[in-house]
């Protein structure tokens, strides 16, 4: 199985090293282009990101093609082979289906279960397909790559349960609150985290954004950004009683929402929930706020013991996501082994056309007067006979991996197809 995988990524190489070995844009096109025209590659499509670098090829004979491939990385991107040789990794044969197969379904990702990976891949195959680089070969293992990554998705939870401070934030809100359309949100403060929750909870249903920052210019700016409103910083306490999420991260050294101002606020909200997500460093919002009925107080440690949590479920489910993989990897295999079958099977089955053609000649030679139908149903019958005894040859053939070489001596053997062969 001559199919090979030359790469790196964030666990090999240095960003340094991984940004100088992108192909990005236009690069991308005229990178394919030269892989393609190497010697010892029949195929070829390259995955670029901003965690890996790999290129994919069909080849000739492995141990050339990783030398003119390595070549092709120091010349094309004008870098010492040094530089980088010792951050790739080189698979081929199953290790390198088993390798794609895992980066496909995020297994290799630096966030287990991440679902860019997969849309980055079929970028990936649409431009090598565009520019006719992949063929038989890279078509069925990019193809088959896709579809396991799907079934991980479908079979497994891997994809589920935050894995980021900011999205942990928004899983919370979800459960408490049972669906975020129609919620309300203010951001005190600017930081980019409470940013970044913000924007997932609008993802999520949320409309309606407010902005409360000291500096109000930057907080107007924030608020463009997001298709909300600013506040006076001032004005917080006011707004908070028509919010339902608070999202705090300032650099305020001290408390800037009290227990008592928390009661008189859920008086004038008639006690309706409300969540309260302090990501600042040091703490802005009072702990005790959290023992007020129907307030949702959590902390930047609380969610993060939520993330470890859900980290450790993704861990779990990516057990079974590897046994996929593993079956797949299994049923690419046998395809390919299949392969090495089709020049006997197609040699046997000319051989028995040969056979059929020369006999039904020769009948209707010896019954020159046989009406046309009869003449049509002798032939019809030949034929039936020939793929009925071609039947046996050719599931055992495609089906016993095994013994494939073998059996394929025998036949030749049998049949006289070496002769053929020479010819």
């Amino acid at each position: 199985m001559n199919i090979l995988i030359v790469g790196l990524n964030h666990k090999t190489a240095s960003l340094d090293v991984r940004e100088k070995l992108a192909f990005d844009g236009e690069l991308l096109t005229q990178g394919l282009t030269a892989l393609r025209q190497l010697p010892g590659v029949n195929e070829a499509a390259l995955l670029s990101t901003c965690n890996r670098v790999e290129i994919y090829a069909s080849v000739k004979e492995t141990s050339s093609a990783v030398e003119e491939i390595l070549n092709f990385i120091a010349c094309f991107r004008g870098i010492p082979r040094s530089e980088f040789e010792g951050s790739l990794y080189i698979h081929n044969g199953e290790e390198a289906v088993c390798h794609l197969l895992r980066v496909a379904s995020s297994l290799d990702s630096m966030v287990v279960g991440e679902p860019q990976i997969l849309g980055q891949l079929k970028e990936a195959f649409d431009a090598a397909l565009s520019m006719k680089a992949t063929g038989f070969i890279l078509n069925r293992l990019l193809k088959k790559a896709i579809t396991t990554a799907k079934r991980v998705r479908t079979e497994t939870k891997i994809a589920e349960n935050a894995v980021s401070i900011s999205y942990a934030a928004v899983e919370l809100a979800r459960k408490i609150f049972t669906g975020l359309a129609g919620k309300s949100v203010m951001l005190l403060g600017a930081g980019d985290m409470a940013e970044l929750a913000a924007r997932h909870l609008m993802k999520n249903g949320v409309q309606d954004i407010r902005i409360a920052n000291r500096t109000f210019g930057r907080g107007c700016a924030l608020a463009k950004d997001f298709c909300g409103r600013a506040v006076r910083f001032d004005d917080m306490l006011k707004e908070l009683v028509f919010t339902d999420i608070l999202i705090c991260s300032t650099n305020a050294p001290s408390y800037v929402l009290l227990r008592d101002q928390m009661i008189h606020i859920m008086k004038e909200r008639r006690h309706r929930p409300v969540f309260l997500i302090d990501i600042s460093v040091p703490r802005n919002i009072d702990p005790a706020i959290n023992d007020i009925d129907n307030v949702y107080l959590y902390n930047i440690d609380d969610l993060q013991r939520v993330v470890d949590s859900n980290m450790l479920e993704r861990k779990k489910e990516a057990g079974k996501a590897e046994d996929i993989v593993a079956e797949e990897v299994d049923k690419f295999s046998r395809w390919f082994s299949s392969l090495e079958s089709v020049p006997v099977i197609v040699a046997l089955r000319q051989k028995a056309e040969e056979i059929r053609r020369d006999e039904v000649g020769k009948f209707k030679k010896s019954h020159p007067n046989l009406d046309s139908e009869t003449v049509e149903a002798v032939d019809r019958l030949a034929n039936t006979l020939m793929n009925k005894l071609m039947h046996g040859p050719t599931v055992v053939m495609k089906d016993n991996a095994e013994e494939r070489e073998l059996m394929a001596y025998v036949i030749k053997k049998l049949y006289g197809l070496e002769e053929n062969e020479e010819e």
